[in-house]
């Protein structure tokens, strides 16, 4: 469980408690029935760390309660919130088997030791039931649903490695046919041009027209290949940098991840030079994958604001962040690639959320 989540349990619990006891008819002495609360809800806020720990203690609390006849109604459902924390650590098939148990020892003392009618019984221990039944489900869904979310996290930092990977592949097999095409551009070019430096000098003295037309011929023979040579190289520094047409296909594959992402673009498009779009690109995608990954939210929205010198980048969930961010990773990688083209990046909790934002100038 996470820390709000955990915090929202105990609220609940010390609200719910009285006033479940209140209308299932078992409240006893509201000083009692409130230091019960207290107590359920303060083994609460250890169910992060401890949680089948925290399921002991508060079965053994409730039966305490029921059986000195502090409370008169309620064996398992006061512990919700732990069978709840129980599941979301990993481990369901140990709650279910622990309220299956804890109804039982119900069943038999108010069967038995406090002889109530089988309508009682029935009424009260198969509400119950069915109440812990409708958490359980929720709680399991709930924690499918985070593990469905990591799950496409992890495929889509996949795909994008995949991707990298041969996208360099590429480049390597394109650099080799360059470089052969080097090879062949510049012994081609010497080999003409030497040719042609020959004739002149041989023809220097006696033809002097024909030495000239011959280091003319040179001279436009080296013109044509430093004109290919610049070409190459251009094509060697440029490699492949992601380009910000790439941010809808990938919105798109987060929200398949089961993500509400809505993308905005605000202002007169301008040209980006391609650091400046790769660093956006990597800025929106560590965003979406911190997001998918660790901050639970279910809304995201991606803003990208062009002025004429810079261009803005906003990326803002419904969620909370997971914690510090390690230097060097995520986000913090971010922080140095935006610093290093004279941008700036923040992030961190906001009232309703979390933001990610990055104004990088436009600079050739």
């Amino acid at each position: 469980m996470t820390t709000n989540l955990t915090r929202t349990a105990a609220v609940l619990t010390l609200v719910g408690v009285p006033t479940g006891l209140a209308l299932t008819g078992g409240l006893g002495e509201t000083v009692l029935v409130g230091t019960l609360a207290a107590c359920l809800a303060g083994l609460v806020l250890a169910a992060r760390r401890w949680p089948l720990g925290v399921l002991i203690m508060s079965f053994c609390t409730v039966a305490a309660w029921r059986v000195a006849e502090l409370i008169t109604a309620g064996w398992l459902w006061p512990a919700t919130a732990a069978l709840v924390a129980l599941v979301l650590a990993g481990r369901p098939r140990t709650a279910i088997i622990a309220s299956v148990l804890m109804l039982w020892w119900g069943l038999t003392l108010d069967t038995f030791v406090y002889p109530h009618s089988p309508d009682w019984v029935l009424a009260h221990l198969g509400g119950e039931a069915l109440w812990v039944a409708a958490a359980l489900a929720g709680a399991s869904a709930y924690r499918n649903t985070l593990r469905w979310r990591a799950e496409m996290a992890h495929r889509i930092t996949q795909d994008e490695q995949r991707r990298h990977l041969e996208a360099s592949r590429r480049r390597a097999e394109e650099r080799v046919e360059i470089a052969r095409d080097l090879h062949d551009v510049v012994s081609h070019t010497l080999a003409v041009v030497g040719v042609h430096l020959n004739v002149a000098l041989d023809a220097f003295d006696e033809e002097p027209e024909e030495a000239k037309a011959s280091l003319k011929l040179a001279q436009e023979v080296r013109g044509r290949a430093m004109t290919d040579l610049k070409a190459l190289v251009g094509v060697l520094r440029e490699g492949e940098l992601p380009a910000l047409e790439g941010l809808e296909r990938l919105i798109g594959r987060v929200r398949d991840a089961g993500l509400d992402v809505s993308f905005d673009e605000v202002g007169d498009p301008v040209e980006v030079p391609a650091p400046v779009a790769a660093a956006v690109y990597r800025v929106v995608q560590e965003s979406l994958t911190n997001t998918v990954r660790h901050a639970g939210a279910t809304r995201v929205r991606v803003t990208l604001r062009y002025a004429p010198g810079s261009v803005l980048v906003d990326v803002h969930d419904d969620g909370a962040a997971a914690g510090p961010m390690a230097d060097g990773h995520g986000i913090s990688g971010m922080r140095e690639r935006v610093a290093a083209l004279g941008g700036a990046l923040t992030a961190g909790p906001v009232k309703d959320g979390f933001t990610v934002r990055a104004t990088i100038p436009i600079t050739e």
